[in-house]
């Protein structure tokens, strides 16, 4: 299956959000005749889509579009990848960033991939825990590497503007595999992503 991104609405699917929306409005008591609410619908249905893409997209394809034969066995780490999400539980957004390394064995991916694949399993309803291990367990299953390290470190509107309305709470979640489940490989990488180098 080949890769290709860019934004896509179903006709369909967005006059059927549209209309869900417009009752939601209504529900909550908004006058859904009001000049400012009457594109709402429609940007909702169309926001909603873009936000929960990745349930199209398929995350091992596109690792796959930029595999590439190298003998380097070292860890490589991309750090600080923006992720937004929506939480299952209340469909309000968390956001944070995360950080990924992996060991290779044979193969590298084009560094690229990783913050796509990353969007991909973030584009979706989720929770924190499970997308940290459906980004280790992509990469080790599709690469096959000597080990993958996934940290995310994510703020939850749910959190902030719901509920216990802690502001400044901040959730992190690891996952990891292979060589990254050596204390010394694993303090290595939580250094590395750790540091400033600029």
């Amino acid at each position: 299956m080949s890769y290709k991104k860019e934004d896509q609405y179903d006709d369909l699917l967005t006059d059927q959000l549209k209309t869900n929306f417009l009752d939601i409005l209504a529900g909550v008591g908004e006058d859904i005749s009001r000049e400012g609410i009457l594109k709402t619908p429609e940007r909702a249905a169309k926001a909603m889509q873009f936000l929960t893409q990745g349930y199209d997209q398929d995350a091992a394809a596109i690792l796959r579009s930029a595999m590439f034969k190298e003998d380097y066995s070292e860890m490589v780490i991309v750090k600080d990848i923006e992720l937004y999400s929506l939480c299952e539980h209340h469909m309000l957004p968390f956001f944070g960033k995360a950080h990924v390394a992996y060991i290779p064995n044979g193969w590298i991916v084009g560094l690229s991939k990783i913050p796509r694949v990353v969007d991909v399993f973030a584009r979706r309803l989720q929770v924190q825990e499970r997308l940290t291990l459906e980004i280790r367990d992509l990469i080790q299953d599709t690469i096959k590497p000597l080990g993958v390290a996934v940290v995310i470190e994510a703020r939850h509107m749910c959190m902030m503007m719901r509920g216990v309305q802690k502001q400044n709470s901040v959730t992190t979640t690891s996952a990891f595999t292979g060589e990254f489940r050596n204390a010394e490989t694993r303090t290595e990488f939580l250094r590395l992503i750790d540091s400033k180098f600029y």
